[in-house]
Order: structure tokens, then sequence, then C-alpha cells
């Protein structure tokens, strides 16, 4: 409940920015790119919750029906230079705004903002082939942002995004934490507008650690223990 009522008190707080900010972000898409402004996409949000997840769309039409070789890590996300963004949907995706949509999904309580993230079909199954518990990083409802985002993307092994992700979920589950949410919140806009340099990983697993423990975790002592090998992440 305390994390519930941070949410919505958040969202709602900021709605008075995030709502113009999605009116003129539409409209750029829908000047320079045309319709639809809006992609629509089935994601797990839980071990057994899938929602249909909204965004601003940023790649061409169909971009999802695009087959390619995948080399770049598990989590299949798509490279920055792609040639699937649009011009004005690089720019969207650089700094976020894609993903403001989902405001809406945390105020209906499907998200939390900050958690792990959702996953498509063939994401979760092709990483549930290497790691088995891979549902150990919903023990809190997905999220807009979490620890990965203070890192990077393409700065994480899948080894490590999980990690990340599984230790905060255990974290926020057992005791949670307003500071801790707000500050990953805080650190994600700081890093996501150049104002912060990113975190490194271990920096980064320090703030999920019991308060006890911090000075000494490591990787190992919050981890799942059974993932596979590690693979790069675009």
């Amino acid at each position: 409940m305390k994390k519930r009522a941070f949410d919505v008190v958040v969202i709602s707080l900021a709605a008075v920015v995030w709502v113009p900010v999605v009116a003129v972000a539409s409209m750029a898409v829908l000047l320079f790119s045309g319709r639809p402004i809006f992609y629509r996409s089935r994601r797990w949000v839980g071990p057994t919750t899938v929602i249909e997840m909204v965004k601003l769309r940023v790649m061409v039409r169909d971009a999802h029906k695009v087959t390619a070789p995948v080399d770049s890590g598990r989590f299949l996300n798509t490279p920055h230079d792609s040639p699937l963004y649009t011009p004005i949907g690089r720019v969207l995706d650089r700094l976020g705004l894609n993903e403001i949509p989902q405001f809406v999904h945390v105020l209906k309580g499907e998200m939390s903002i900050v958690g792990a993230r959702p996953l498509t079909d063939v994401v979760r199954g092709a990483l549930t082939d290497q790691h088995a518990d891979i549902d150990s990083r919903w023990e809190t409802p997905a999220g807009l942002t979490g620890l990965p985002q203070l890192v990077g993307r393409c700065s994480l092994t899948d080894d490590q995004r999980l990690a990340l992700e599984s230790a905060y979920s255990r974290q926020s589950a057992a005791s949670p934490s307003i500071a801790l949410d707000f500050k990953i919140l805080l650190f994600t806009v700081l890093v996501t507008f150049g104002l912060r340099k990113p975190m490194s990983f271990d920096e980064a697993l320090q703030l999920a650690a019991p308060r006890r423990q911090r000075t000494t975790v490591h990787m190992s002592d919050l981890a799942p223990q059974h993932y596979g090998a590690e693979a790069d992440v675009a």
C-alpha cells in the first residue's frame, strides 16, 4: 500500500507536466511520422499477468513484423542506431518520452513507477530458456524504470540486468521504501537528460542492498543463483 500510494501521488502531481508533454509528443509523431500515434503491445507485467501496454510509436509502421538475426542479448533491445527508428522517434526514445503513456497503467494499478520492465512473449520465452527463476524479478509489479536504467541497457549483461531487477524486487517486497523509489526515479531523470553520469553495476546493486549490507554487498549476495552464461544486452 505504501508503494501504491507513492505511485498514485507522484503520477497525479506530475500530471501538470506529463499530460502536456504527451500531447506535444503525440502531435510530433502525427506530423512527422503519421498514424498510428501509439504503439500497443502485449506485455508481461507479472508472473501470471499480461496487459496491452501503450507507448508512443517511435519506429516505422509494423516494425514488430521485421525479423532479423539477434546477437546482442536475450533482452532483444533494439539498438539505438537501428534504421527502424523514425527521426522523431529516435529523439523521443532517447529522452524516454515514448514511455510516458504508461503512466496510465500505473494509475490503473497494472504497473508501478519503479520495478522490473515488462516483457514481450518472445523475450520472456527466450530468457526463461536460460533463467528458470526469471519470475523472481516480479515480486513487486513491473515498472516504468528501475536499477538497470541507472546504468544503461547497453552497459549490462543479461545476468547483471536480471540481478539488479531481482535484487530490487526482493528488497522492495520485504521492506517497501518510498525513499528508494524516489531516489531511483530522480536518478533516472537526471541520467536521461545528461545531468548525472550513469552508475556502475556495483553502485546500482548497492542501492537495493539492505541498509546493514550496503558497504559489503556483491552480485553473488543478491543475484538469483541459477542464472546461466552472460550475454551482452543492446
